[in-house]
C-alpha cells in the first residue's frame, strides 16, 4: 500500500499483478512479495525515490536500468523485509492493456483502502506466460491460472483471452487450461 500510494500520488499508471492479483481473483495463497506493473519513466525516478524515503532499500541505478531495458527492479521495505517487484511495461499491447484494464479493488471488507489490480483475464494470461517462460514446470503458476479461471469462468471475456493468448504465444496453454477446468 505504501508503494501503490506513492505511484498514485505521482500519477504513475500501475496495476498490482502476480500472486496478489491471482489471490484476489482466484484462490488465496501466501506470498513473500508483491508484483506491480508500473509505467515508471526516467523523469519519475528522483521523485519516486524521494517519496520512498528511508522506509525502503532501493537502488537508483537499478531503477534506471530497468526503465531503459523494460524489465524489473525491486524495493525492500526495511522494517518488514517485504519485497516489492516493479515491472516496467514492455512496448507491447499486453503490457499496456494490463494497466488500462486494471480494476479498483478493496483490500479488505473492513477497510476502504483500494488498489488497482490486473483483471482476471490478464492475470490468467500473465500466469500462462510465466509458466511458459519457466519451461512449463511451475505448478504454482499453473494452479494460480486454473484457480482464477475456475472462479471466474462465467464472467471472463473469452474473446479477449483467446485473442491475447495468440498474441502472447500461449494459446495452446490456454486451451489446455480450459480443458483441465472442464474436468
Amino acid at each position: 500500500l505504501l508503494v501503490t500510494g506513492i505511484l498514485e500520488k505521482l500519477a504513475i499508471p500501475y496495476a498490482v499483478g502476480g500472486s496478489m492479483s491471482s489471490s484476489v481473483h482466484g484462490i488465496m495463497r501466501a506470498t513473500m512479495d508483491v508484483d506491480i506493473i508500473a509505467d515508471l519513466r526516467r523523469e519519475h525516478i528522483q521523485n519516486f525515490i524521494q517519496a520512498l524515503g528511508s522506509s525502503f532499500y532501493t537502488d537508483e541505478q537499478m531503477i534506471a536500468d530497468a526503465i531503459e531495458h523494460q524489465n524489473s527492479f525491486n524495493l525492500i521495505h526495511l522494517e518488514t523485509a517485504y519485497k516489492v517487484d516493479i515491472f516496467i511495461p514492455k512496448d507491447r499491447l499486453f503490457d499496456t492493456l494490463q494497466i488500462q484494464r486494471s480494476t479498483v479493488t478493496r483490500i479488505s471488507p473492513e477497510d476502504s483502502t483500494a488498489i488497482l489490480v490486473t483483471s482476471p483475464e490478464d492475470i490468467i494470461l500473465a500466469k500462462l506466460e510465466w509458466y511458459r517462460l519457466g519451461s512449463e514446470v511451475s505448478d504454482r503458476q499453473w494452479r494460480d491460472a486454473l484457480g482464477v479461471l475456475h472462479l471466474n469462468i462465467g464472467t471472463l471475456d473469452m474473446e479477449y483471452l483467446k485473442d491475447m493468448s495468440k498474441n502472447l504465444g500461449v494459446n495452446d496453454l490456454l486451451e489446455k487450461l480450459l480443458n483441465e477446468q472442464k474436468d
